[in-house]
């Protein structure tokens, strides 16, 4: 009663069973808060209602497909309710770890235990389909563990841009997705459907196995001429100790054209999956380098979510009730693997400022070096064309 004097909907009663904690993520719509609750430590994605005026069903379609969702590899619906200005979705909290972190902790990582994880990938993926549900943004930082228990279960996260479709045969036409692990016809915008997350998975499958993309050109444009026009090499220093089941796996993923890719049933029914023939080469020290490198980006994407909070605290309507942090750079330092402090885990300054500029200097330089070496290609083009003339010209 009080809650409808104050003009707030019958369901924010619930919010009294959370206490907001730490950042974990922040988007165009909101945030995404861990929250103490009488279940234990959970998630809470927070979107700002006037976010998504127009595309409130966005919301309904995320909520529908996480209450339908019940199965071990699929991060767990708990609980949703409204205020005046956001809607809050609460999921079960996988505090285990990102997939690839995790690994790294363990003191040998062999091709037989990639295998097994991504079987539990592709179980998860496999039920999505039967449920006819793309997920669309499949990716090493979506596959998390449940706990710190060795014997955790790893779980699929991150249903905002997934998709439940009306029918077998809809395709979907909106760009989606995440810049390296996206198919072909997702970056052509031909119309997609399931075919989009087994391209994903091959992908997530050869980086596991080797350390590095398959795709690493830097721009769209070259990127969808990579993955339309190249083939998937494997070279050998890095794949030399990796078997050929393995290979024939990811080609059977990464098949440029959607109809020819493998379905989640037939990657299930793929004998790499069995671990039989999977070598015992220690792919540790490939996945640690992969890490160190992705860790030279973490100033942008720390640059990236502090702005995203900013925004956010500035379109928060409620101020009463406000849920962005007020400190978007400590809640930005947060989210990406400190406490809200600023400090690290292990207890020392993370420095993130001079990571950010570092990182951002970094992008420049590379920038100014891809364009040096586009002028350098068009000067070649001009002067192949000039020379042509001039010996046609001579003759």
């Amino acid at each position: 009663m009080f809650n409808k004097l104050h003009g707030q909907p019958e369901s924010y009663d619930k919010k009294s069973k959370y206490r907001f904690g730490r950042t974990l993520g922040a988007g165009t719509y909101g945030i995404v808060r861990e929250a103490d609750s009488s279940m234990g430590k959970v998630a809470v994605k927070i979107i700002l209602k006037k976010n998504v005026k127009g595309n409130e069903q966005m919301v309904y379609d995320e909520l529908q497909m996480l209450q339908r969702m019940k199965h071990p590899h699929i991060v767990r619906f708990v609980d949703w309710f409204e205020s005046r200005d956001k809607y809050y979705i609460v999921t079960q909290l996988a505090t285990g770890g990102e997939l690839f972190d995790r690994i790294c902790e363990r003191g040998r990582f062999t091709e037989k235990d990639a295998s097994q994880t991504i079987r539990q990938v592709i179980e998860a993926v496999d039920y999505l389909h039967d449920n006819n549900v793309v997920h669309r943004d499949l990716k090493p930082e979506n596959l998390l563990y449940l706990t710190s228990d060795p014997s955790s279960d790893l779980v699929l996260a991150d249903f905002g841009i997934a998709k439940m479709l009306d029918s077998k045969d809809e395709v979907l036409t909106t760009m989606a997705g995440s810049f390296g692990y996206a198919a072909p016809e997702v970056m052509l915008k031909k119309g997609h459907g399931k075919p989009v997350d087994m391209w994903s998975l091959g992908v997530v499958t050869y980086t596991l196995l080797c350390g590095y993309s398959p795709f690493r050109s830097e721009n769209l444009q070259d990127l969808i001429e990579e993955c339309c026009n190249s083939p998937v090499v494997f070279h050998d220093r890095y794949w030399k100790d990796v078997s050929d089941d393995a290979k024939d796996f990811i080609k059977s993923l990464l098949q440029k054209n959607a109809d020819d890719r493998y379905t989640s049933k037939e990657a299930l029914a793929h004998h790499w999956l069995s671990g039989e023939n999977a070598s015992d080469h220690d792919l540790l020290p490939e996945i640690r380098a992969y890490l160190a490198k992705a860790r030279l980006r973490r100033g942008i994407e720390f640059v990236k979510l502090n702005n995203r909070i900013e925004a956010l605290k500035m379109q928060e309507d409620d101020v009463d009730e406000s849920d962005v942090p007020v400190d978007a750079q400590a809640a930005a330092a947060g989210a990406l693997g400190g406490d809200e402090s600023g400090e690290s885990s292990s207890g020392g300054k993370k420095g993130l400022a001079q990571l950010a500029k570092g990182a951002i200097f970094r992008e420049v330089v590379l920038a100014k070096v891809r364009e040096a070496k586009e002028q350098e290609k068009v000067a070649q083009v001009e002067k192949d064309a000039a020379d042509k003339a001039a010996r046609r010209h001579g003759d």
